[in-house]
């Protein structure tokens, strides 16, 4: 099992979720991402969060920000809200105008893009297993670790769909970047010697 979870928030305000007709609290949120780290500290978190839902004044947004920051998250989705026909949302008070709504939205993203490196700077100097995926970026061959980790490693070194191990030596952008660790591979021949020992 992957240590990488997507869980959705929506909103990081109890009034907000109220107005979303979610059924649960900021709190209840906390906690389950308290537990899975208590658990898995290495585990990838990431949330949906949507910016400008109607009723979300500059005090909410900025609650939401503020849990947001505190929260041990890896990374955001973010959306921003667009009225839709026929919801009940559409006939709610408190529109945000579009612009401030694109305020917030690159907001969040940037703090996304924060969480993400802090994130992602955890892991320098470890070793982890990368599943490699087909992309290239300019020389580097692109995978994913079980935390959802990407990281990009010399192309000449390893083949699509191999899962190999890789030191991360650095984080460039929103990349990881290391080397592939070779293994010295152990041929059942030379296991030959220790079965004869054992059975005689």
């Amino acid at each position: 099992i992957c240590h990488h979870f997507h869980i959705p928030l929506q909103h990081g305000t109890d009034e907000i979720l109220k107005l979303m007709r979610r059924r649960y609290l900021t709190s209840t949120y906390g906690n389950l991402i308290s537990i899975i780290k208590d658990i898995l500290p290495d585990a990838g978190i990431g949330a949906d969060v949507i910016v400008g839902f109607p009723g979300e004044t500059d005090t909410y947004f900025e609650k939401m920000y503020l849990f947001l920051v505190e929260l041990p998250l890896s990374y955001l989705h973010v959306f921003t809200y667009s009225e839709r026909p026929n919801t009940v949302a559409i006939r709610l008070p408190g529109v945000v105008e579009p612009e401030v709504r694109a305020k917030r939205s690159q907001m969040l993203r940037i703090l996304s893009a924060k969480k993400r490196r802090q994130f992602y700077e955890g892991f320098v100097n470890r070793r982890v297993s990368v599943l490699m995926e087909g992309t290239l970026k300019e020389d580097l061959r692109i995978g994913y670790t079980s935390q959802y980790v990407r990281v990009g490693v010399p192309s000449r070194t390893t083949d699509e769909n191999e899962i190999v191990d890789v030191l991360i030596r650095k984080v460039d952008d929103s990349t990881c970047v290391g080397e592939v660790l070779k293994e010295v591979k152990t041929e059942v021949s030379d296991l030959a010697p220790v079965f004869s020992t054992s059975l005689a």
